[in-house]
């Protein structure tokens, strides 16, 4: 009679075939890893030349368009940062001069910043009347004065003034489907183009990585563009 013990004996278990698991393993994690690699350098790794929607036409732009270098940057009024950095990328456009076109791009954050699209849209409204820039000063330096307010609507006449504007045609253009247009479509460039915080840089079509979102970092691409 054979017993358990013997039968054990006579027909072992074969045991699992380990290694080659582990290695298909390590192979489907790398491919997934590369998958992922591919996905995110076509639109959103820094680096790369962005591609993507037009954005508003034309462009709020400030400097020669046959620059050799373009610095785009997407932007948010209500965003601290972005207002930080602000009189530095004032600074660099002095230092580079007809070297640098600067572009700007609405990116209002919207669900963080509550009146962050209707800033835009007064940067927009001061544009049609050809004082763009002028807004677009007065909204950063001003950031704390009407950011925390219930409705900017009244800072925003006050800075329309100062700038210059009839008062009455920007407070028509400030909800106009002109001024909402140009804001959609920057914002639709953005997206395209894997913008997803503020402020958010582009050189030469490059898009910078966050830690070189700095006037150092900027100063350095933008000499590396220059020298290529």
């Amino acid at each position: 009679m054979t017993t358990k013990k013997q039968a054990h004996k006579k027909a072992p278990v074969p045991r699992r075939p380990v290694l080659p698991l582990v290695q298909i393993g390590v192979v489907l994690l790398a491919a997934v890893g590369t998958l992922a690699w591919y996905l995110r350098s076509g639109r959103e790794t820094p680096g790369t030349v962005a591609t993507g929607e037009p954005g508003a036409q034309p462009a709020r732009a400030s400097g020669p368009e046959a620059a050799p270098v373009t610095l785009e940057e997407f932007g948010d009024y209500q965003c601290p940062p972005c207002a930080q950095v602000y009189p530095e990328v004032e600074k660099i456009k002095e230092e580079f001069g007809d070297r640098l076109r600067l572009v700007f791009r609405h990116y209002p954050l919207t669900r963080i910043h509550p009146h962050a699209l209707l800033a835009a849209h007064a940067a927009e409204s001061a544009g049609l009347q050809g004082k763009f820039w002028e807004m677009h000063r007065l909204l950063y330096e001003e950031q704390r004065a009407w950011s925390s307010t219930p409705d900017p609507r009244p800072a925003f006449d006050a800075f329309a003034r100062r700038a210059g504007l009839d008062v009455e045609r920007f407070r028509r253009d400030l909800g106009g489907a002109e001024t909402d247009a140009r804001v959609v479509a920057d914002h639709a460039r953005a997206r395209s183009v894997g913008v997803d915080s503020t402020p958010t840089f582009f050189v030469n079509g490059r898009k910078l990585a966050f830690a070189d979102a700095t006037p150092a970092g900027l100063r350095s691409a933008i000499r590396r563009a220059l020298e290529q």
